[in-house]
């Protein structure tokens, strides 16, 4: 092993997880949601995702009744980063704002000791982390829906990026998991 890939090997994992608009989930895939979240202890979110996300998932944990309860606790304790070049402070508990160059503070954050990284994210956050090779991993949970509109979260890539497949699973619901890694180069 190469100094390099001992110094790779020993760093947290960025796991992008994308899930479809059109939600069609059943306990199987709310359960490989909760499982994912086993090894993470930090959610990456996008300004524009943090608006909507922190909120929801919030008022879900407050609700032991409610049905997501069990995905919503989990996504609402883990620490969050939230990347902005607008906000000048945090308004959500249990997260913390990062300004200035993204792709460095998510270096710095791969760098930490811990657990591993998770995103979730509208497409032009995660477009720029695809762009800069950040993501480890690619978890796409795949909807038996098409729809007419949406945004590609590839459509900013400047060359080809080459995934090599990891795992593939299906859920009664008919969603479907990919999951992939970049190639190595």
């Amino acid at each position: 092993m190469t100094k390099n890939s001992k110094r790779e090997a020993s760093m947290r994992k960025l796991k992008l997880q994308m899930n479809g608009t059109n939600f069609n989930w059943d306990d199987e895939v709310r359960n490989f949601c909760i499982e994912n979240l086993k090894n993470v202890d930090c959610i990456l979110l996008g300004r524009k995702t943090a608006e909507a996300f922190i909120p929801y998932w919030a008022k879900v944990a407050n609700n032991p009744k409610d049905s997501e309860y069990k995905l919503g606790k989990p996504l609402t304790d883990i620490p969050k980063a939230i990347f902005s070049k607008t906000l000048k402070s945090s308004k959500w508990d249990n997260a913390t704002l990062v300004n200035g160059n993204f792709a460095e503070g998510i270096k710095t954050l791969k760098r930490k000791k811990g657990k591993d990284i998770i995103v979730y994210g509208g497409y032009s956050f995660v477009s720029s982390l695809i762009r800069h090779g950040l993501i480890d991993e690619y978890y796409f949970l795949v909807n038996p829906v098409a729809l007419l509109s949406g945004e590609p979260i590839f459509k900013s890539l400047k060359s080809k990026l080459q995934l090599t497949f990891k795992k593939c699973e299906s859920f009664p619901c008919g969603t479907v998991l990919l999951c992939y890694k970049p190639k190595l180069k």
